[in-house]
């Protein structure tokens, strides 16, 4: 996975949907949420732990969501996202990266939702790609049931929630960000086995705990729906999610370059091939990254630009959209020292200053 590769087009919050029971859990809030993505950021402003520092920043702008890894994969472990003022542990499972002081400390801020990136331990992120044993499978499912139940006890009377997710998964299907490569079909079958098993362990370890009222669900994040939609091209959304019963689908949403229509269209596509699934049902798909770089356009015209996709969002009844991202991550000189120096995706810019953006987080 890598983070700082990134073709960024428009911009994104939460807001709410109407949600369904979830047979062992309290129903999901339904109150309005706002979300921001902090991951790999390249600058901070504090003494305070780089993962507390700006978790303290999307909540203080507002946001009642935020999106953050939890991983300890080869390609971008979290030590390495979240470097600045800190002094990380040496671990070896998620649910002990969990239980580190940094993430205990973010856990018990007062955010509704935690959409968290996160991979096996020790493998790249898309190791599944070349090749994908029943070791490997029983490994996921065992992993991901752990870190489960791990969430669900410790924070069992909090009403939390936690979206386990990865990362723009038709790269990694491909193996590349080059769109006009073909996933072969050995690459295909191998990541529906491979959501397959994190999805159920997931599911087993939450069936485990009928009476807590925090929450734990499993995201497949898609990201090249367009060509999919247009073109007839091989994608996660037509060929993969069709396989797999996860509790939600990722939408991040670069591909339909700040088109409120294109936007809509790419939401409904995605809903048309995810397979229902309890408790979201028929909203089932949600945002995960979306947003519109100032040095491509004026901070009116990106507020502008969130407001209108807001709203597609938000008639199409995603329960979830998420703004990439708090502090920038791509600098377009090397060192970056200004805001100049960086693409501009941000709530709060490397002086300081804030992104008008902010604003639809009030």
């Amino acid at each position: 996975m890598t983070i700082t590769i990134r073709r960024r087009l428009c911009i994104g919050l939460l807001f709410s949907v109407p949600m369904f029971a979830f047979a062992q859990a309290s129903r999901p809030a339904s109150r309005t949420q706002l979300g921001v993505a902090h991951i790999g950021g390249l600058y901070s402003f504090s003494e305070t732990d780089y993962l507390n520092e700006g978790a303290a920043t999307a909540h203080a702008i507002g946001a009642r969501c935020i999106k953050v890894s939890l991983s300890l994969d080869t390609d971008n472990p979290s030590p390495k996202l979240y470097p600045f003022h800190s002094q990380w542990p040496s671990v070896a499972t998620l649910e002990s990266l969990a239980d580190t002081p940094y993430y205990r400390d973010l856990f018990a801020r007062d955010f509704d939702t935690f959409i968290l990136t996160a991979f096996r331990p020790g493998r790249a992120a898309g190791y599944w790609r070349e090749s994908f044993s029943s070791e490997d499978e029983l490994a996921e499912e065992k992993c991901f049931a752990t870190l489960t139940r791990h969430l669900l006890r410790t924070h069992a009377k909090t009403g939390k929630t936690f979206i386990i997710q990865n990362w723009e998964g038709d790269w990694a299907l491909r193996g590349s960000f080059d769109p006009s490569i073909k996933p072969s079909p050995a690459a295909t079958a191998a990541m529906i086995r491979w959501l397959a098993a994190r999805q159920r362990g997931i599911a087993l370890a939450r069936a485990e705990f009928a009476s807590g009222d925090a929450r734990v669900y499993h995201a497949c994040e898609v990201n090249l729906v367009r060509q999919a939609q247009l073109e007839g091209a091989p994608s996660v959304t037509t060929d993969v999610l069709p396989h797999v019963p996860v509790d939600l689908v990722s939408y991040s949403a670069w591909d339909t370059k700040n088109s409120p229509a294109h936007f809509a269209e790419a939401l409904a596509f995605i809903a048309k091939h995810k397979r229902s699934t309890e408790p979201f049902g028929e909203h089932g798909v949600y945002v995960g990254e979306f947003g519109m770089p100032e040095s491509e356009c004026t901070p009116q015209q990106a507020y502008d630009r969130t407001s209108a996709l807001l709203a597609e969002a938000r008639r199409f009844g995603c329960p979830y959209a998420v703004y990439w991202q708090l502090y920038c991550n791509e600098p377009t000189t090397t060192p970056p020292k200004v805001n100049a120096d960086y693409k501009g995706f941000w709530l709060v810019r490397p002086d300081g200053t804030r992104s008008l953006v902010c604003q639809l987080f009030q």
